[in-house]
Formats: structure tokens, C-alpha cells, sequence
């Protein structure tokens, strides 16, 4: 497994970051986003804050390979901590979400990217509901995976349990976290902005 720090990834120009990416491993919706020519290559990617968005995003550009956007078919919360606290309800029930959509022709591809952020410690019930809905059988499948600096939890090992008959290469993890960062830093100003109360 090789990780990449979000300092190391912010530093690095994203090309080189990506290059790392490739070597490690040897907007979307019911249809996948197809480049110029016929790849054999899909990005299939679930993206709440935008983090693995983004790496999906630059790595259909880079390969080049096809786009496909994991999104259940209610989408979660706006608010962070009421779609974490979802979540949680949802891992424990082993729930999986209906999904808004599937990609239409997975035969189609020999190599699948599958990118998502680390949730719970492990992978949000949309990527298991995904997983559940397509046979992966003899696919390459190669995990990028983002998190807030717990590392990946049991992820790995939830997604070759729900997809046995699937070749999976080395994960890539990246440290990647603005949201939750974001939130502690306001909770911080806020608390050093409002007024103290004073004794009578």
C-alpha cells in the first residue's frame, strides 16, 4: 500500500502525484464519461467533498479512461455531521443504498480504479452498494482511497469480501481532510470569539 501525505500531495504537482499513482498500482451520473477513443479503462469514483472527485477527475484525463460517478439514489446530507452520523446507522445495519444509476456495459473494461473516501474507517455503504450491483469477476481493480488521517481501516478488506472474484493491486492513500479540518477551525474561532461570561 503506498500513501501519500496531503502535505506531500499539496507540495507535488498533481502530474507527478498522479505518475506515483500509476506506478503503485503497476461529472458523472447513470452513464460513464467517455474520453476520445475506446478505453478499456474505467474510473468508477464516490466523492462527498470533492477530495477523490478531483483525483478521479485527473486520472480520466491522465490513463485516459472513462468516468463513472457512484451516487445513491437519495443523496446524503448536506450537513457533515448529520451524513456522518447517517453513515454510521447505515454501516452498522449494512445497509447499501439504492444507487441513481449503473454503468452500462462494465464487460467493457478490463481495469477498474475505484476511488473513495475512507468513512467509518471503512467503505461508505454507496461504494458496497456499487460493488453489490456489478460483477467485477477477473477484473484488475485498483483502489485510491482518501482519509482524515486515521488511515484505511478495514477497507481493503471489506472490498475483497464484497468482491472475491476481482484482481485488486496495492491501494493508494491520501491524506485528505479540508472538510473536517475546516469544521475544527470554526469551532475554535468560535469559541475564542464569543464573549466571556463575567461574574457579577
Amino acid at each position: 500500500m503506498t500513501r501519500v501525505s496531503r502535505r506531500a500531495a499539496i507540495g507535488a504537482p498533481t502530474t507527478m502525484m498522479l505518475g506515483a499513482m500509476m506506478l503503485a498500482a503497476g461529472a458523472c451520473g447513470a452513464e460513464t464519461t467517455r474520453p476520445s477513443g475506446q478505453a478499456r479503462t474505467l474510473v468508477v469514483y464516490f466523492s462527498r467533498s470533492g477530495n477523490t472527485r478531483v483525483i478521479a477527475g485527473q486520472l480520466q484525463r491522465e490513463l485516459p479512461a472513462d468516468l463513472f460517478e457512484i451516487r445513491p439514489a437519495r443523496p446524503y446530507p448536506d450537513d457533515y455531521e448529520q451524513t456522518v452520523a447517517q453513515a454510521s446507522r447505515e454501516r452498522e445495519a449494512g445497509f447499501r443504498p439504492e444507487l441513481a444509476g449503473r454503468v452500462a456495459d462494465l464487460s467493457a473494461y478490463d481495469v477498474v480504479w475505484l476511488g473513495f473516501p475512507v468513512w467509518g474507517q471503512s467503505v461508505p455503504p454507496p461504494v458496497r452498494a456499487f460493488l453489490a450491483a456489478h460483477d467485477l469477476t477477473g477484473k484488475t481493480v485498483r483502489p485510491f482511497v482518501t482519509h482524515g488521517g486515521y488511515g484505511l481501516g478495514d477497507s481493503l478488506s471489506v472490498l475483497r469480501a464484497d468482491a472475491p472474484q476481482a484482481r485488486f493491486e496495492a491501494a493508494v492513500s491520501m491524506e485528505a481532510d479540508q472538510e473536517r479540518r475546516t469544521m475544527n477551525q470554526v469551532r475554535e474561532w468560535l469559541a475564542k470569539a464569543r464573549p466571556r461570561a463575567t461574574n457579577p
